[in-house]
Formats: C-alpha cells, structure tokens, sequence
C-alpha cells in the first residue's frame, strides 16, 4: 500500500557503493506522456506493468513538473537546471532551425562526464535544429560519450525508423519500432560498450507516444473493441512501458539494482490532437501547450532500493530543473556556480527534511496554447499571467517581430489558484485574494524580468526552410474533432 508522504524519511542508508563509490544515474523521458496515461497514475484502462511497478519499488511524485509545455525547452530545463528561456529555447525546435542549447550552457551530462561516469544518450535529442551540422553543438559536445539519437522524431514514422545517427554517423534504416529500438540500444551500452570501471549515466529519451504513432499489432490487441486510433494510443504506452521494462530488466541482469538511481517523467502533458484525442491529464485542467496543469505537470518516479523507500508517494512541488542539482548533490559534485540555476536539491526530502527552494517554481512560455504565457507555484498556490503582447504571429519561425515581443511584454493580467483545494483550476482567486496576489505577482515580476533579460536572440529563420525527411501517418489516422475541455 502507498504511503502519502512529503517529509518523512525516504532516505534509508548511505550512497551505493557503485564504481567510485557513486551512485549510477538513469533518467528515462517519455514524450506526450499525459498525467493521467498510467495505471499507477489513475487510468485502470492501461496496462503499464513496468512503470507501476517502478512506482510500488520507489517514490511517486503526485506533484511533479515539467519545465515547460513542449519538448525541446521542457529537455533543456532537465539537463541544464535552467528555465529554458534563459537558454533561449522557447519552443519546440525545427530542423535546420538556428536554435540550440549553446555550447555556453552546462549540461548534467557535462558535469557527470568531467566528474568520470561513462554517459550515453539514447533515443530523441532535439536540442539543437542543426543536427548534424557542426556549426551547432551536438550530444557529444554537451557531454555524450555515446549516442545513438534523432533530431526531433523517428522518421517518417516510428515504425522502422531511417533517421537515427549514431556518434555522429547515420544509422541508415533500423528494423522495429523507436521504443524498442531506443531500449535495445540502451541495453547493448550498458552490457557491452561502457566502460564498466566508472560509474555511467544514462538518457534514454522515448518518442512514445508522441505522433505519428505506431504500435505493434501486440500491444495494440491489448485494447480490443476500441476505435483504431485508440488501441494505438493506448498500445503505445503499453509498448513504451515493455522497452522500459526491458532495461530495467538488464539493471538487474547486471546486478545494478540497487546501485542505480531511476527516474522516469515525462516531457510535458499529452497532446490529444484531432487524429489522436486520447491522452489524458487527469484531473487537470488543458494539455500540451498551456501554462494550466494539464499542460505541465507530468508523471514522476523516482526509485532507488534501500535508499529511497518503496512504496510511496509525495506530493511536494517538484520540477525537472531540480534533477541538475540533485543528481550533483548525491554524485558528490559541484554544481555550476558561474550561472543561476532555478532549481534545488531534492536530496533532503529523501532524508526527511524540508526542501528549501530560494524562489518558487517558475515557467516562461511565450509560445503557450492558451493566454497565460506566464506561471509561478509557491506552496499550495499557483499563480499565472497573460502579457501585454501578443504571442507569436509565426509558429516555429524566428521572426524579428516575435523576438522583439518577446523581450519587450510585460505581465498583465493575472489568475490565481489554490491547487490544494481546486487541482482543475476552476476558481480564479484573484479578487478574493487581493494580498497573496501583490506578494506572488511580485515575485513573479523580478524572476520573469530575469529571464527574460537573459534570452538570447536568435537569427531570423522561417520553417519554410525545412528540406528533412517529412512524416508518413499511419493508415488508421483520420480527422477527429479533439474533446471539449
């Protein structure tokens, strides 16, 4: 039985006594991955075997967030601690676009690297628009020893996948569908290419269920007497959670069970377009895109046997900028100093004492689906905020026009939350709160300037521009209105 827990003892012994007498490190991100997409999270209509039972061996987190509403700036803020918009990657990234997560900013790869792990990534990158192109830097450069890896989606579709490259290499056609092929990789490093005298980090980054879905006819049968669509839906999580289950499997194989810290989330809320309205956010309220819960709070699990207790669950407010200075706390190393970071150690509460954050948690999405572009959380209250611009005119293009909106807008109108009492955020408090209002509006206002000071601009760059590999939808895709919210 799970046990609600925020700050009693989770932490239970000493680190493990891993190679250097470090912990191993394995962060493993899905992509679309709604709230409400797990068993273990409230949806008894998935089979996800593997994940729920990572979450009855560890922790699960009931409030965990993910740094931003889409993926590329949601993958900067996990590897780099940093609101993604610091780094300037405000949106999700196009191929050949000028956008990239800079050489100037310091990865959790990076780190682990120069403090001696092996790492390895596995799966999507799309941090960079210049895959490939040695102009922009690529996994190697911020801190990859191996890689085997795609720009932003397996193309043209996920099944049988001719867009992976390998340390900088094409891959040229892989047989399968991307969530094993992503896993079998993971695998074959863990077993037979790293180097087993140091202790490793790992990234596997899943493209499931991210569109354009494909699932295997035995995962899909799973969900009989569903539309087409549906049973691929849903399958694809079954098929996701049967590739994490199969490295899970080769941590025991190598006896890493307990040496080894897991944490698997998700990129941001689900997507639930037109073709495929069947991701779920639970009780929140929106989707991929929006500042609202639905579009950022994600599935969290961490476990660590021996260290982390099994079996239960906190609702701490936590986010993926946290993961940086966690993993450099329990690692042993510093974090970076010469930068601000956003998030904090999530270390004390494995040892039963409070997390103390020196500012709340904190998004800026310009690019956001619904009017507020603007979020903070501080306790139990969330407090978001419109601009006085208007947002982006030119979707996935560097217009000079958005840029200059971008570093210009200034807060406008607020809404106010109490999600303790109103997880759906269906009773704006703002009038009736006129004094938490000033106080969070205040502190939204100096972290917002901020960041928004430290965005770097980026050369003009249209779509248009884009010459890649295009996706091929699979047959049982057809228009559909998407659910009312």
């Amino acid at each position: 039985m799970n046990t609600l827990v925020t700050l009693t003892a989770l932490f239970l012994a000493a680190p493990a006594e891993s190679p250097a007498g470090k912990p191993n490190i394995l962060i493993a991100i899905a992509d679309d991955l709604g709230y409400g997409d797990l068993r273990c999270y409230g949806d008894q209509s998935i089979q996800s075997p593997n994940l729920d039972r990572l979450a009855a061996e560890g922790l699960r987190l009931t409030s965990y967030y993910a740094p931003a509403a889409n993926c590329s700036p949601s993958r900067t803020g996990l590897l780099t601690g940093r609101v993604p918009t610091r780094a300037g990657i405000t949106d999700w990234i196009p191929q050949l676009s000028p956008m990239h997560v800079r050489q100037s900013e310091t990865t959790l790869a990076a780190l682990l690297r120069r403090a001696g792990y092996a790492t390895c990534l596995s799966g999507k990158w799309h941090l960079n628009g210049g895959f490939e192109q040695r102009d922009q830097p690529q996994p190697v450069d911020h801190g990859f020893d191996y890689w085997l890896g795609t720009q932003n989606n397996a193309l043209p579709n996920h099944h049988n996948p001719t867009n992976f490259f390998r340390n900088g290499q094409p891959a040229g056609p892989l047989q399968g569908y991307a969530a094993d092929i992503v896993a079998e990789e993971a695998v074959r490093w863990l077993g037979e290419l790293r180097d087993k005298s140091k202790p490793f980090f790992l990234y596997v980054a899943f493209h499931e269920p991210h569109e354009p879905i494909a699932t295997a006819k035995e995962h899909a049968d799973l969900y009989p007497a569903q539309d087409p669509s549906h049973a691929a839906h849903h399958g694809n999580i079954t098929q996701l959670d049967a590739a994490f289950g199969r490295l899970i499997r080769e941590l025991d194989r190598q006896g890493l069970h307990n040496d080894t810290l897991v944490f698997f989330t998700s990129d941001n809320g689900p997507a639930i377009t037109p073709m495929h309205p069947h991701g779920s956010a639970g009780p929140l309220r929106e989707k991929k895109g929006h500042l609202y819960e639905g579009g950022i709070r994600v599935p969290g699990i961490l476990r660590w046997p021996g260290r982390i207790q099994a079996g239960t669950v906190s609702d701490e407010p936590l986010s993926g900028v946290d993961i940086l200075p966690t993993v450099c706390e329990l690692a042993g190393i510093a974090a970076p100093s010469d930068r601000k970071l956003d998030g904090v150690s999530l270390a004390p509460l494995f040892a039963g004492q409070p997390i103390a954050r020196r500012q709340p948690l904190f998004w800026h999405f310009f690019v956001a689906s619904s009017e507020p572009k603007v979020a903070l959380r501080d306790g139990d209250w969330k407090l978001l905020a419109r601009i006085d611009q208007p947002g982006p005119a030119h979707r996935n293009s560097i217009h000079p026009d958005d840029q200059r909106a971008l570093k210009t807008a200034e807060l406008t109108t607020f809404e106010l939350y109490n999600l303790r009492a109103d997880i759906g955020e269906t009773r704006d408090l703002a009038a009736q709160e006129p004094e938490r209002l000033k106080a969070m509006a205040a502190k939204m206002q100096t972290l917002y300037r901020e960041v928004r000071d430290e965005c770097p601009l980026w050369p003009a760059w249209t779509f248009a521009n884009f010459d890649g590999p295009r996706i091929q939808w699979p047959p049982y895709y057809r228009p559909k209105r998407a659910p009312k919210k």
